[in-house]
């Protein structure tokens, strides 16, 4: 029988595709605990609709991370921090230092967990950071910390 998964099923499929499975597994299990629907033409051309729409969305998505990222290779973010006797700093700068800073500053918008420091910022000078935008598109940029 051959039916459209509605969710992922394990050792079946993923959601949104269309298989062919035993006739009592899918009366049995599938269909009741609506993890998939009766492939009919109507219901297959919806599903080849949602797939068409959901690879749109995501070529959409890939498109504005790359130019975010083209955007973001450009940028320096400059960070003043308190330092101590001897020019030390208090505490350490956090990836969220760093995309709080780059929100101020520029006025795009990265998630905090996005942005990955190459290494840990405890002294005044120049880093850089990862942002993971998406999946495929990472941007790298320069972060400058200085005592204020």
């Amino acid at each position: 029988m051959k039916v459209i998964l509605l969710q992922d099923v394990v050792n079946l499929g993923k959601k949104g595709e269309i298989v062919d499975a035993a006739e009592g597994f899918c009366r049995n299990y599938l269909l009741p605990r609506k993890l998939a629907k009766e492939a009919s033409a109507a219901n297959v051309n919806q599903a080849k609709k949602d797939q068409a729409t959901a690879a749109h969305r995501a070529a959409q998505a890939k498109d504005e991370a790359t130019v975010l990222g083209a955007q973001l290779e450009k940028i320096v973010v400059d960070l003043k921090v308190r330092l101590g006797e001897g020019g030390k700093m208090f505490g350490s700068v956090t990836s969220k230092d760093v995309a709080d800073a780059l929100n101020k500053q520029t006025g795009l918008s990265v998630d905090r967990r996005k942005v990955e420091l190459k290494e840990q910022i405890k002294a005044p000078g120049t880093y850089t950071a990862v942002a993971k935008l998406h999946k495929d598109v990472t941007a790298t940029f320069i972060v400058k910390v200085s005592g204020e």
